[in-house]
């Protein structure tokens, strides 16, 4: 009896599988109150330069004093990062006149910020604005360094330690330096803390859909993963709400990282994957836990002719290869549509929200998409269309903010569509023993594509399109290699090399082929590879 069967016997999807699911919705909740918080964390407020001696201008309205210290831009707007080296007093008469041989300077005395927003966020509490500005977006690719080589090691040891006793670990890391990035004193110690933050959460996001996916029979394994995917979305909407009522950035990190508490307690109903605990001779456990699963199934019956015994044999060795190219892509269109969320003709909250929003009804053409079409083809169009979106939104004058807007919302709703595939995707063309390890490979690239996407907004100094210039020739391109992959439908989760050299045979057969159950028979008679 392969594990396929066994499943079956025990429930393939009952209330054991209901309960598995509904504890692993959380983490997915609580990751983008983290992956999306540097829309907020780091925001720039409205600032001017911090003007010297306010007592000589104490007769002066607040305007008066900015209109004779302040240079004004382009677009008439007083500077941010400029100011005039002596009071021009005469601008009070005609605060048009043309200025000529006037010195200018960058602020000696710090900056002034627009507090109607923010309390206080990184950038104004450590001033990363104008010539450091730099620094301020170097902090969400700090972020995701840590997400990047976190997704390595959380990969390797879930297949070395187990998916829950790591998951476990991820929840306690993440609270503590959370916790720790809330009350930094210096900005060294926030990129420390908050570098191991993001390395700390990435086991949340890698762990939860393999080891849901393993608990679920394939009739019901797209819906499972769709259904875990959701509880990202719902998390992108609950960011916007707690970020419009939280405005001062250390308890809004607090804010974000004390659920984990909720998370730890949660891990005490979790049961560990029975598929890795037999590919790693842990029979009684994963007895334990199967016996378990038929018991909350009610399949009482079942659950009495399960035994240790039953479960042996296990002696697996597979490779590991897979194009990484659209991991990269889906991130970095993601994230790029994702920490744009200005200058769309929205307020950021209400465009955090709405971007949130989008992405059910994404998750629901996934559903239907992959099912109907396969995750190849799915996979491949949805970011080919992110990227479409992104390079349309290029040539749109910034004047049509509401058709912006649109194009905006539908591009992130391809975007999260190709990010969801990639999760299921993913963790169906790896077997059993390596599925962690090589989602750990997956999520590294597609963290180094997250973490390119803060550092790519620089490049509007160069040319102001072309932060999107590069999301849509990265995602169309990586898109376009989805299509060399193997196709996923509808086939058994492998286990065994076997398995897997049956899914790089030719399109064409793994479309129209399933992979036969074995009985124990059977197995028995095929060397002993036994896929339970």
């Amino acid at each position: 009896m392969n594990f396929e069967e066994l499943l079956r016997e025990v429930g393939g999807f009952g209330r054991f599988q209901v309960l598995t699911l509904l504890l692993l919705c959380f983490p997915r909740l609580l990751l983008p109150l983290h992956f999306l918080l540097h829309n907020f964390l780091a925001a720039i407020p409205g600032h001017h330069c911090a003007i010297p001696h306010q007592q000589q201008f104490a007769n002066l309205t607040k305007e008066e004093v900015l209109i004779i210290n302040i240079p004004r831009d382009f677009n008439g707007a007083f500077s941010s990062c400029e100011m005039f080296s002596e009071p021009q007093f005469h601008l009070l008469l005609n605060s048009s006149l043309e200025l000529t041989n006037v010195s200018v300077q960058s602020c000696q005395y710090g900056w002034i910020y627009d507090q109607s927003q923010f309390i206080s966020t990184i950038a104004t509490q450590w001033n990363l604005v104008c010539e450091h500005k730099s620094l301020n977006q170097a902090t969400a690719t700090f972020f995701f360094f840590g997400v990047m080589f976190g997704a390595m090691i959380f990969g390797d040891l879930s297949d070395r330690f187990g998916r829950k006793r790591m998951l476990l670990v991820s929840y306690l890391a993440t609270l503590i330096f959370g916790v720790l990035s809330s009350a930094s004193v210096s900005y060294t110690m926030f990129s420390v803390t908050w570098t191991l933050t993001g390395m700390s959460i990435c086991g949340l996001s890698i762990i939860v859909i393999p080891l849901g996916m393993e608990w679920v029979d394939i009739e019901h394994r797209t819906m499972s993963g769709v259904i875990i995917s959701l509880y990202w979305s719902f998390g992108n909407m609950l960011l916007a709400l707690i970020a419009y009522l939280v405005r001062d950035w250390h308890w809004l990190l607090l804010t974000t990282s004390l659920p984990c508490i909720v998370g730890i307690i949660s891990v005490w109903w979790l049961s560990e994957s029975a598929r890795w605990l037999l590919i790693k001779g842990k029979l009684k456990e994963a007895h334990r836990h199967l016996e378990r699963c038929a018991r909350m199934n009610r399949k009482t019956d079942f659950a009495d002719k399960i035994n240790p015994e039953v479960c042996q044999d296990i002696s697996i060795f597979v490779h590991l290869f897979i194009s990484p190219s659209f991991r990269f892509g889906a991130a970095f269109s993601y994230y790029i549509i994702s920490m744009n969320i200005t200058g769309f003709g929205l307020g950021m909250y209400m465009t955090q929200f709405v971007f949130g929003f989008i992405e059910v009804p994404a998750k629901l053409l996934v559903f239907v998409m992959v099912n109907r079409v396969g995750r190849r083809r799915s996979q491949a169009w949805v970011l080919i269309l992110s990227g479409l979106s992104v390079g349309i939104n290029i040539i749109v004058p910034t004047s049509q903010g509401i058709l912006r807007s649109v194009i905006a919302i539908i591009g992130k709703g391809f975007a999260e569509a190709a990010f969801t595939i990639v999760f299921l995707y993913s963790s169906e063309l790896y077997p059993t023993i390596l599925r962690q390890s090589g989602q750990g490979y997956c999520s590294f690239m597609a963290r180094l594509g997250a973490s390119v996407a803060p550092l790519a907004f620089l490049l509007n100094g160069i040319w102001k399109p072309l932060p999107q210039v590069a999301a849509f020739a990265i995602a169309v391109l990586c898109g376009s290699s989805a299509f060399f992959l193997p196709e996923t439908r509808g086939i058994h989760l492998p286990e065994t090399i076997e398995d897997i050299e049956k899914q790089s045979q030719s399109a064409s057969s793994i479309l129209t082929h399933k992979m036969p159950l074995k009985t124990k028979t059977e197995s028995i008679s095929h060397e002993k590879l036994f896929v339970f």
